[in-house]
């Protein structure tokens, strides 16, 4: 049963405790390894892990345009259409974050600008064999084709009969992916981060994982680029006291059956509503299909705090810094300003997190375990580089000279300040 505390009498280590996700030295030694393996075997190396940890022999790791295009046409074609409106969602959404380069003159003689440049390539990882996550592509994939990514590589594991969810072929071919490869775990990460004879090394690697793939993310990390190290899933409800408790506790399922490490939590102004939604997490749980998975995260990981009211609330939220946050009341926007640290914000009674994960646009890979307090969910953003650009005329940089030198100087730097005299002095007779 879920634990209920009441904010003023609460142990503070209780109502803000988290999950642990550091990887066992046993993890991470076994990730090392297989790393250091694939980075100097490559294909060789990567279809050795295939069969020994995901139970397929396989002699080719790409999946050819032929077997991309058969399962978009002979995936259900009610799901494709969904496929293909939830993808306009997101492009519609993410669209708006698409970034141009800016120049100005400051001053005669002087331009200033930035420019904006996507990544060459983009590596995106998508969990799989028994697991099946479409979303996971859409979500992935679209902001990178709006950042002009020209080369997007999807790793995938397969499924023991060796091929790839249909789904997530089909949801592949909307997004607009150009290269997909039969490869999962940390040896999936090793050929991006790396590259292989079949693989390309990329730039950045995106998408969630298990423990080992995001060790083995985290250990990659400087060859490329990575998203984030995602943590269990999170879920914080803020509720007043005329929602419903059925629903309520519906959200707070619809995370923790995602792994026993997941955390749901409730923010809530009574005892009575806490007890209400309490009951019907209890009246909920057993007739979910991943009732085990639910209930251990429930029971382990998850709670309900009442608070003093909903300012309150807020502020627990901002502590907590949630992946995600519902505003699960009569006047969301009057709170929205205040919530400072969240993955992505639900709005009202009619905004369940899953909205947010298949439908309405705005990013579902979101920051976990805190980490909402600086970083932000995945984007366009992520997928371009800014680069700065200085033109100076002759004239501009005299005007400059004597304060450039003195300040290298002044750090001991002779040859910095070297660098703007040399092209004043009089060349030698």
């Amino acid at each position: 049963m879920i634990a209920i505390f009441e904010s003023g009498s609460a142990d503070k280590n209780a109502i803000f405790a988290r999950a642990g996700t550091k990887a066992s030295p046993e993890i991470e030694n076994t990730v090392a390894a297989i790393l250091a393996d694939v980075r100097e075997r490559g294909d060789e190396a990567v279809l050795s892990y295939c069969q020994k940890f995901d139970g397929v022999k396989l002699t080719s790791l790409r999946v050819e345009e032929a077997e991309i295009d058969a399962a978009y046409d002979d995936a259900d074609g009610e799901f494709v259409k969904t496929l293909e409106m939830a993808a306009e969602n997101i492009r519609v959404f993410h669209g708006r974050q698409a970034q141009e380069g800016f120049s100005f003159e400051p001053r005669g003689g002087i331009t200033l600008g930035q420019k904006v440049t996507p990544l060459e390539t983009a590596g995106i990882y998508v969990p799989g064999g028994t697991a099946n996550y479409p979303s996971t592509v859409l979500m992935n994939v679209i902001p990178a084709k709006i950042a002009g990514v020209p080369r997007i590589v999807m790793a995938t594991p397969p499924g023991k009969d060796g091929n790839i969810s249909m789904d997530v072929l089909a949801a592949a071919k909307v997004a607009g992916v150009t290269d997909i490869f039969k490869i999962g775990g940390a040896q999936a990460i090793a050929a991006l981060a790396y590259g292989t004879e079949s693989v390309p090394a990329v730039d950045k690697i995106v998408g969630p994982g298990n423990i080992y793939v995001a060790t083995a993310k985290r250990m990659v990390f400087g060859t490329v680029d990575i998203d984030m190290i995602a943590g269990p899933s999170e879920i914080l409800v803020i509720a007043d006291d005329m929602a419903n408790p059925a629903y309520v506790a519906a959200d707070l399922l619809s995370q923790a059956e995602h792994d026993k490490m997941a955390s749901a939590s409730l923010v809530c102004t009574s005892i009575a509503f806490a007890g209400a939604v309490s009951e019907e997490l209890e009246r909920q749980i057993p007739a979910l299909a991943r009732a085990d998975i639910a209930r251990a995260a429930i029971d382990s990981n998850s709670r309900i705090i009442v608070a003093k009211g909903l300012p309150e609330a807020v502020e627990i939220a901002n502590k907590i810094a949630p992946e995600h946050l519902e505003l699960c009341v009569d006047d969301p926007f009057k709170y929205l300003s205040a919530v400072k640290n969240a993955g992505s914000i639900f709005l009202g009674k009619y905004a369940p997190e899953a909205l947010g994960d298949y439908w309405a646009g705005p990013n579902h890979t979101l920051p976990t375990m805190g980490t909402a307090r600086f970083s932000s969910p995945l984007s366009v953003y992520d997928f371009v580089k800014r680069s700065s650009y200085i033109f100076y005329s002759k004239d501009a940089l005299s005007d400059a000279k004597d304060r450039i030198a003195d300040f290298a100087k002044r750090e001991g730097l002779q040859a910095h300040a070297k660098s703007v005299e040399i092209r004043f002095e009089e060349p030698p007779q």
